[in-house]
C-alpha cells in the first residue's frame, strides 16, 4: 500500500477517537512547548549578551570571581589591588584603571528591581560603556566625586518613575538626587543606575570594598598577554583574583546559559516521558478496541507488517500533531515574554530560532516512533483467529 493511503487510514483511525486523540496530543504539546520555551529563553539571552558585550569599554576585569559566573560580583575586593594595578600600568600598557562597586536591588516587582553601578565620577560612564549620551540633565563629572547623585538609564527611570531632581532611595542609609537620564541605547545602560563610587559604597555599607576593577589597554590586542602576566603577579593573581578578558566573559556566560539549557532539557524530559506514555496508552487502547478490524484486514490478505506500519504511522501522526501544537504554544509564550521584557528592559528575552523549531519537530517525531514500537508490535502479533474471536 502506498504511503498516502497508509497515512489516510491512520488519520481515520485517530478521528474515530477525537476526544482521546486531542487530549493526548495536547498533553504532548504542552510538554514540548515548555521545553522549547525554556530553550528559547537561553537563545534570547545569548543574543542580548553577544550584542551588548560590544558596548562594554574595558578590555580586562579583575574580580574575586570569574567574569560571567555571576551577574555582578559581590563587593568584597580589597581596594589595595587598585594601587597595585596602577603601579603595573606603565609596564603592561594599561591606559586606565577603573574601580567599580556595583550591586543589585531585588524586588518582588521586577520593575522595581535596580542595578546600582558605582564608578569614579572623574572617569565618567563612558569609561565603562561606549555610546552613552544624555537625554535630560547631565552625565557624571569630576565635580560629583563623593556626592549622592545619580544618572539613570532610560528604562530604569521609567520603571522607577523618577525624573530630574527627584530623590532615588538606595537604602535606609543612602539616597541620591537624579541629575541625568540617558538616551535609550542598550539593554545594559538602559536598565542601570550610575552613581559615584563612594555613594554606592556608603549606601550599601561596603566601606572601600569593590566589586571589580576594569582595565583599558593601550592596545586591546594584548589582552591575553596582559591577563597572563597579571595572573603571575603576587599581589593580583597570587591573591586568587580572576583576570578575565572580553572573550572570557563571553565564554563563561555561554557556559552558564548552556548549563541552564541542560537543566531545562532534563526537566522537560520528564514531561516528555509522561507525554510519550500517554501516546503509548492511547494507541494500545486503540489496538485493543480494533482487534476485530485488524483481524478482518488479516483475513482479506493484509500482512502483519502492514498492521504494524498502520499503528506506527498513527503514533507518528499523533506526535506530529502534538509537535505542531507545541510549536504554536511556544511561539505564543515567546511573544508574551518579549512583550514583557521589551516593556521592562527594552530587549527580547526569548528567541525561537529555526534550530529550535527543527529540534522540536524532531523530538516530537522521535517520541512518536518510540511510543509506537510496542503497540505496533502487539498489533502485528495478532492472529486472524484471535482477532476475530474477541468480542
Amino acid at each position: 500500500m502506498r504511503l498516502p493511503d497508509l497515512l489516510r487510514f491512520s488519520a481515520l483511525g485517530l478521528l474515530r477517537r477525537p476526544v482521546r486523540t486531542v487530549l493526548t496530543a495536547l498533553g504532548l504539546a504542552v510538554a514540548l512547548g515548555s521545553m522549547l520555551l525554556f530553550l528559547s529563553l537561553g537563545e534570547g539571552l545569548r543574543g542580548v549578551f553577544q550584542s551588548e558585550l560590544g558596548t562594554v569599554g574595558p578590555d580586562l576585569q579583575v574580580a574575586s570571581t570569574r567574569a560571567g559566573e555571576t551577574l555582578l560580583p559581590h563587593m568584597d575586593l580589597n581596594p589595595a589591588v587598585v594601587d597595585e594595578l596602577r603601579r603595573l600600568s606603565p609596564r603592561l600598557g594599561i591606559e586606565d584603571v577603573i574601580p567599580v562597586a556595583a550591586t543589585i536591588r531585588q524586588s518582588l516587582d521586577p520593575a522595581q528591581s535596580a542595578v546600582f553601578y558605582g564608578l569614579p565620577a572623574a572617569s565618567g560612564i563612558g569609561a565603562m560603556f561606549t555610546g552613552v549620551k544624555v537625554a535630560r540633565g547631565r552625565l557624571l563629572g569630576p565635580g560629583d566625586t563623593g556626592k549622592d547623585v545619580a544618572v539613570l538609564g532610560a528604562r530604569a527611570a521609567q520603571n522607577l518613575g523618577l525624573g530630574l531632581g527627584d530623590t532615588l532611595e538606595l537604602t535606609r542609609r543612602g539616597k541620591a538626587r537624579v541629575i541625568g537620564i540617558l538616551q535609550p541605547a542598550s539593554a545594559l545602560t538602559d536598565t542601570f543606575t550610575f552613581l559615584p563610587l563612594e555613594a554606592v559604597q556608603h549606601a550599601f555599607g561596603a566601606d572601600n570594598r569593590l566589586s571589580l576593577v576594569a582595565l583599558r589597554l593601550k592596545n586591546p590586542a594584548n589582552a591575553d598577554r596582559v591577563a597572563a602576566t597579571l595572573a603571575r603577579e603576587p599581589q593580583v593573581g597570587g591573591l586568587g583574583l580572576e583576570i578575565s578578558t572580553r572573550a572570557d566573559v563571553a565564554g563563561n556566560l555561554g557556559k552558564l546559559l548552556s548549563s541552564a539549557d541542560l537543566l531545562s532539557v532534563c526537566l522537560s524530559a520528564i514531561a516528555l516521558l509522561v507525554g510519550g506514555l500517554a501516546v503509548v496508552n492511547t494507541v494500545l487502547m486503540g489496538v485493543y478496541e480494533r482487534t476485530r478490524e485488524f483481524g478482518t484486514l488479516r483475513a482479506i490478505g493484509a500482512r502483519p507488517a502492514f498492521v504494524r506500519w498502520l499503528v506506527l504511522s498513527e503514533t507518528v501522526l499523533l506526535s506530529g500533531l502534538g509537535g505542531v501544537v507545541g510549536l504554536a504554544l511556544a511561539e505564543l509564550g515567546v511573544w508574551g515574554i518579549n512583550i514583557y521584557t521589551q516593556d521592562l528592559a527594552g530587549f527580547d528575552g526569548a528567541l525561537l530560532t529555526p534550530r529550535l523549531i527543527v529540534v522540536g519537530l524532531g523530538v516530537a517525531l522521535a517520541v512518536g516512533v518510540l511510543a509506537g514500537l510496542w503497540p505496533a508490535r502487539a498489533a502485528g502479533q495478532l492472529t486472524v483467529v484471535d482477532a476475530l474471536g474477541r468480542h
